[in-house]
């Protein structure tokens, strides 16, 4: 019985990246030995188990054979004649099928070492074929190795993948979790363009791929096409270290302008209604989760306002701010108004830009919250007043704080 660590843990160390997990191999075991030693099985298609001290993930070498399509479609075989080239031999790409021994020693049977100092991810055979995940993996890992290339032939394999129909058996859940995982990358962007190439955009987010080559106003987007803005804002959200939520609110704002009249190009009036309906055709058919949900839609729907604050009335920021349940929920508007700046700077030659916008509106909020709602309502009942009228008073005095605001900002 040996153990090897294996994967992501040897490739990191090789790129001189933090370690942060570490998987194990086990050549040689049986389940029955792993736990008469003290180890905890938790995998249920295939033997993986917990180590009685680390909690390090090991398990046992394994082979699996294509029986149907997707990527459920796999018998799997683990047994001690399985040797660690068999296990190696099965993984997705070189620079993830290498494996150190306990004396430190490489084991590279496909030239992952070599891939890594050439800044390419090659799959490792033809079995790459058999997992359309791995169309998804390649595409995170781009986002996250941002100087790495997808090697031609693994390209072209990916390319036949998605003509034969294997993405389009992926379900809801796996998509919207690499997706997701992707998008908190250090440059998403590029998650989207290795999609593009390969042609899988279309087949999983038709809505996205439809917005390249759909031009904007050069005076407000100096880079015209809105995929190509987009892409600049994901980028830009991440560089601004936002949080999952506001990241898919900055890939997701702009989808309506796809579905804009020829003839009022590159105007595009009323895009942010008919961006929300295809956020919300998103969300439902890869089961987003409800908090990405909701600032996604309060995003594509209001930020064109939220750009716009200075020329926004006070009763107008105050039903804004209503509308997105700021007052209740500030921590949620911070996410909002993170994905707004990204929208603004993430454009040709904005990127180092102020966003005075964001400013303006905290302050406006923090005016509203200090209104003392309680107060109002007590005096408004001694005079005699009801709920209607009540309501009307807070929200006399909490216009009142936002034109102070206004005045203050102009």
């Amino acid at each position: 019985m040996k153990a090897y660590v294996v994967g992501g843990a040897v490739r990191d160390e090789l790129l001189g990246l933090p370690v942060k997990d570490r998987d194990w191999v086990v050549v040689g075991a049986t389940p029955e030995q792993m736990i008469a030693q003290g180890y905890v099985q938790v995998g249920r298609d295939f033997p993986v188990f917990l180590h009685p001290k680390s909690h390090e993930e090991y398990a046992l070498a394994r082979t699996e054979r294509k029986t149907a399509p997707g990527y459920t479609g796999f018998v799997v075989h683990a047994a001690p004649e399985v040797r660690l080239e068999d296990d190696l031999l099965r993984r997705d790409l070189t620079i993830n099928a290498m494996a150190k021994d306990a004396s430190g020693a490489l084991i590279d049977p496909h030239g992952g070492r070599a891939d890594i100092a050439a800044r390419v991810m090659r799959h490792v055979s033809p079995a790459f074929a058999e997992d359309p995940v791995r169309i998804l993996r390649v595409a995170r890992f781009a986002a996250r190795f941002a100087d790495f290339t997808v090697a031609p032939e693994t390209l072209a394999l990916m390319r036949d993948m998605v003509a034969a129909g294997e993405v389009d058996a992926l379900v809801a859940e796996r998509v919207w979790q690499e997706l997701a995982r992707g998008l908190m990358e250090t440059r998403p962007s590029r998650m989207f363009a290795v999609l593009r190439e390969c042609g899988a955009l279309v087949r999983l987010l038709p809505e996205l791929d439809a917005l390249w080559g759909v031009p904007q106003r050069a005076d407000f987007h100096p880079e015209i096409d809105t995929g190509v803005h987009v892409m600049m804002v994901i980028d830009m959200a991440a560089r601004l270290g936002a949080e999952l939520p506001a990241r898919f609110a900055a890939l997701t704002h702009d989808l309506g302008k796809a579905r804009t009249p020829a003839d009022i190009l590159p105007r595009h009036h009323g895009h942010e209604t008919k961006s929300v309906a295809l956020v919300e055709a998103i969300c439902e058919r890869l089961r987003v989760p409800i908090e990405c949900r909701d600032v996604a839609r309060l995003v594509a729907r209001y930020h064109g306002d939220m750009h716009r604050v200075e020329q926004l009335r006070a009763d107008t920021m105050l039903g804004l701010l209503e509308r997105c349940d700021a007052l209740r929920r500030p921590e949620r508007f911070e996410l909002i108004l993170l994905a707004c700046e990204a929208d603004y700077r993430g454009r040709l030659g904005w990127e180092e830009r102020d966003y005075p916008s964001a400013a303006v509106w905290r302050a406006a909020l923090a005016a509203v919250r200090v209104v003392d709602a309680g107060g109002i309502a007590r005096a408004t009942t001694r005079e005699g007043g009801d709920a209607q009228a009540i309501a009307a008073s807070i929200g006399r005095a909490r216009v009142a704080a936002l034109a102070a605001i206004k005045a203050a900002s102009q």
